[in-house]
């Protein structure tokens, strides 16, 4: 627990040396702010606009910080050859890949805190300028804290392409596992689209292989629920459990399937 431990918090430590989360993050911080002059245009709709520019902000930019950092959590310790010390130490390949992942995710969930932060300060501010009439005709509350179901199914996503970057990342470079993630998330914002495939085409190999693809291809359309928070609509305590656990299995299948490739990689 030590050595994962240690390896964590070295890559939070890179992390923060780098400046490329820093400049998303402010762009992400700034954008979330600016939201609420654009608000402005459309009466009567402007804290639906600052809600679903904020949560897409904080969704598109944490993908970006998952994306291109965690491609290079492996591969890059290989390509500097510094992959040959740390395991030198008294690391072992699992505890390593463990503490690259928890490493990642401590980086986002500090990212998607400062977002989360902005933007309730952002609503904050609507509902304090606002007057009482105006308050009453919104679907909810300004600094709803229903929010906070989609921000925690947002960061529940992005520890998902984070562990599909670090899978990528112990058997290919940067680029080609950039490529695979970024194709991999797409395809995962429409699988579910794959379960009704069978009304699209008519064949049936077509549609078997579009059904296995379903259930092998991660379903992140699950994990989007703006919509819903957006306009005030409920969204139950059971679908948040079965979201969470369904990502809990897939993000386990993929780490140990990234142990596996990297405990026969050999770096002689």
């Amino acid at each position: 627990m030590h050595a994962i431990r240690s390896v964590a918090v070295n890559v939070f430590k890179e992390s923060v040396r780098d400046r490329v989360p820093y400049n998303l993050v402010l762009f992400a911080v700034l954008l979330i702010s600016s939201s609420y002059l654009l608000g402005q245009l459309t009466a009567g709709q402007d804290v639906k606009i600052v809600k679903d520019l904020g949560l897409s902000a904080t969704a598109v930019f944490g993908l970006f910080i998952a994306v291109f950092i965690g491609i290079g959590l492996v591969s890059k310790e290989v390509e500097r050859r510094s992959i040959y010390p740390l395991l030198a130490k008294p690391v072992s390949r699992p505890q390593f890949i463990a503490g690259k992942y928890a490493g990642l995710v401590l980086t986002l969930a500090v990212n998607v805190a400062v977002m989360t932060i902005a933007l309730y300060v952002v609503l904050g501010y609507m509902s304090w300028m606002e007057p009482a009439a105006v308050r009453a005709s919104w679907d909810a509350p300004g600094p709803d804290p229903r929010l906070l179901k989609a921000i925690a199914l947002i960061f529940l996503e992005l520890m998902l392409v984070t562990a599909i970057a670090l899978f990528f990342s112990t058997f290919s470079g940067p680029l080609l596992s950039a490529a695979l993630t970024l194709g991999l998330y797409i395809v995962g914002q429409f699988n579910a689209d794959l379960k009704n495939f069978d009304r699209v085409v008519n064949s049936k190999t077509a549609i078997w292989l579009a059904r296995g693809a379903y259930h092998v291809l991660p379903d992140l359309s699950a994990f989007d629920v703006k919509t819903q928070v957006v306009h005030g609509l409920p969204v139950s305590s059971g679908y948040m459990l079965a979201t969470t656990g369904y990502a809990a299995v897939y993000i386990a299948a993929l780490l140990l399937g990234a142990v596996a490739i990297f405990s026969r990689r050999d770096f002689k």
